[in-house]
């Protein structure tokens, strides 16, 4: 009964908004107009090639998105729940090519399992109890073809439109939780000869940047996730169903990450902090104007740097959710418009070629497996001329140390020699590779830690505990001990894209 009375208040709440099935109604501001022209492009600009691809689109409203996704698919189904937006869509985008109007209530829709390519929804998920939610994002994992994309948008924390509501029924949830729950349902496609799992692995979360521009609104988040078989990822990351899911909740908890920082230095969680970022950036040298990829930006110390010192734009990105929750965080602070974050899998997202002048990374590629694919990706996204500049941990020759080995297989990292990393690189076509084996400079990074440690240790342990101090410490003990015996070392890699 209860349930009931909550789609009742749905379905009141959205014909008391939906007289005139006008665009101001359905986005709930009164503008509208001027988001929509700058919001389409973006949003658009975000998925997959849907060339001969099947698309749902779901909460299709009077059809702002369905046009364009008619001219990408090869056949779009668009769902409404209110019956004057569906007829308008009808309407409006019914002659531009192969597509299907349907209104109903999403918690009631069925479609036959591997339907869609693509599923689309802008606006509808905060719309749906957390169990309604739960049921619908099984069954769009279920509607998917195996390697298929949901696409999301949804207002998160607090109501974005202007428009006066007498009463709202809106769930305004945190990323978070979209996060974890997009990211934890599982569908069982077991066949008889074989055992097959899917779920949702994460390509992209990030704020919509028309909303900041216009409205300096930073809650309206949008995701890109992709349909995988969670066998093949599970290999190394001790049991948790997805790398992110171990980033966040094993190697980056968000306590862990603000232990690194005190380490590193404020707004740092890579090697040396301010004192590398400066000497590596100026290798670079930065001009205005220039756009800079950051991957693995952590809480995004080097990209605040950058854009304040050199008036670059910079897009960090990193997997971590929890990262990119404190960068964010700062980003607020610093009001640095020139800095935008988001959680993606680089190894997944897609630029077009030629829309970077700099890639940088510090200290990120040692959890990534494809390194000759990533590096691929990397040399598109430049623009001729376009600079590279990585640090990463690298290792010794073979055989090593039963303790680095299984460090390594701790952690699942990838790792190379420093020279078969520069390999790598002129394989992919970069030129001028310079691959520096930076190690005595990583030792004298971290004896310099440690005795900062040491130094702080009081304060150190009154923020945090003695347990921590202890954890710090002997890690970058470990560390130095790793290095000091050659199976562990540190290299630095330039090249450009002539």
């Amino acid at each position: 009964m209860e349930k009931e009375t909550e789609r009742n208040m749905m379905t009141k709440f959205w014909k008391e908004h939906s007289k005139f099935a006008t665009v101001e109604e359905m986005m709930l501001d009164s503008n509208a107009q001027e988001l929509t022209q700058h919001e389409l492009p973006e949003i658009l600009s975000l998925l997959p090639s849907l060339a001969s691809s099947d698309v749902l689109e779901l909460g299709a409203g009077i059809g702002r998105y369905t046009r364009h996704l008619i001219g990408k698919a090869r056949h779009v189904t668009a769902v409404d729940f209110m019956e004057k937006f569906v007829e308008k869509n009808r309407k409006n985008n019914s002659h531009l090519g192969n597509a299907e109007f349907i209104q109903a209530d999403v918690t009631k829709l069925d479609f036959p399992k591997h339907s869609f390519d693509m599923v689309f929804s802008n606006w509808l998920l905060m719309y749906l109890s957390d169990q309604e939610l739960k049921s619908l994002a099984e069954k769009l994992l279920m509607w998917l073809r195996p390697g298929g994309y949901l696409f999301f948008r949804e207002s998160c924390f607090h109501q974005s439109g202007d428009c006066k509501r007498d009463f709202n029924p809106t769930l305004y949830r945190s990323p978070a939780y979209y996060n974890h729950l997009m990211t934890s349902v599982l569908q069982d496609e077991s066949e008889k000869t074989e055992k097959k799992c899917y779920g949702f692995d994460m390509v992209v979360s990030k704020t919509v940047q028309t909303y900041v521009k216009v409205k300096n609104n930073q809650n309206q988040l949008c995701w890109l996730m992709q349909k995988v078989c969670r066998d093949v990822v599970q290999q190394h990351q001790g049991g948790f169903s997805t790398f992110q899911e171990f980033l966040d909740n094993q190697q980056y908890t968000r306590r862990g990450i603000l232990r690194y920082e005190k380490m590193f230095g404020s707004g740092y969680v890579s090697t040396g902090g301010i004192s590398t970022t400066k000497e590596f950036v100026d290798m670079v040298n930065l001009t205005a104007g220039q756009k800079v990829l950051d991957v693995g930006c952590g809480i995004g110390g080097g990209d605040f740097y950058m854009a304040k010192t050199f008036e670059v734009e910079v897009l960090g990105m990193d997997l971590s959710s929890n990262m990119v929750e404190i960068a964010m965080e700062r980003a607020v602070k610093e009001k640095l418009p020139l800095v935008q974050f988001e959680v993606s899998d680089a190894t997944k997202r897609t630029f077009p070629d030629s829309t970077f002048d700099v890639v940088y990374s510090r200290d990120t590629i040692l959890h990534i497996r494809d390194k000759l694919d990533l590096f691929r990706k990397f040399y598109s996204w430049l623009k001729p001329g376009g600079k590279l500049l990585i640090s990463d941990y690298c290792c010794g020759e073979k055989p090593w140390s039963p303790a680095f080995q299984d460090y390594v297989n701790q952690r699942g990292y990838i790792l190379y020699t420093p020279q078969r990393y520069g390999q790598f690189l002129s394989e992919v076509g970069f030129s001028n590779v310079r691959a520096e084996d930076r190690t005595e400079q990583f030792i004298q990074v971290i004896k310099v830690e440690l005795q900062r440690a040491v130094e702080m240790k009081e304060e150190f342990i009154q923020e945090f505990s003695q347990e921590d101090y202890d954890a710090v410490v002997n890690g970058w003990t470990k560390k130095l001990q790793r290095c000091e015996t050659g199976d562990q070392r540190w290299g630095l890699f330039y090249a450009t894209k002539e």
